[in-house]
């Protein structure tokens, strides 16, 4: 459910922020999206998770409304809805104890073909591809 279609009173819509970032995938999806747009295959390759079970969590971020896509070529590329999302993240992340620049750190990867890794790459190819 898309937070923006929850009672106005905002007890309903703080609820549904909070349970989509209840999972901790959901979490490292959008500590990898941070403050650029990455592709499904660069998640794929962070996280070490299927891209089928990646895609179902970033459909249910983007039913609720917190991230946005956009389509290039073979690639679609996920940004956050809205940037003050890290800062719940933040705060709760210092609320843990735990440092928050650890934990939304994303470097290039070796194995992810996109082009956010791999600059001379035009589209992200499946991993089993030729």
């Amino acid at each position: 459910m898309n937070i923006s279609a929850l009672p106005s009173n905002g007890i309903g819509k703080l609820s549904q922020i909070f349970h989509l970032l209840g999972q901790p995938a959901r979490l490292n999806i959008l500590l990898a999206i941070g403050e650029n747009e990455v592709c499904v295959c660069h998640l794929e390759s962070l996280l070490g998770e299927r891209q089928a079970y990646i895609s179902q969590e970033l459909m249910l971020l983007k039913e609720g409304g917190l991230v946005d896509f956009r389509r290039e070529g073979r690639n679609i590329y996920y940004r956050l809805s809205n940037k003050d999302l890290l800062d719940i993240i933040q705060s709760a992340t210092h609320l843990t104890g735990h440092s928050f620049e650890v934990l939304k750190q994303t470097v290039p990867l070796s194995g992810c073909p996109c082009p956010q890794c791999n600059p001379g790459m035009k589209d992200c190819l499946p991993k089993n591809s030729t």
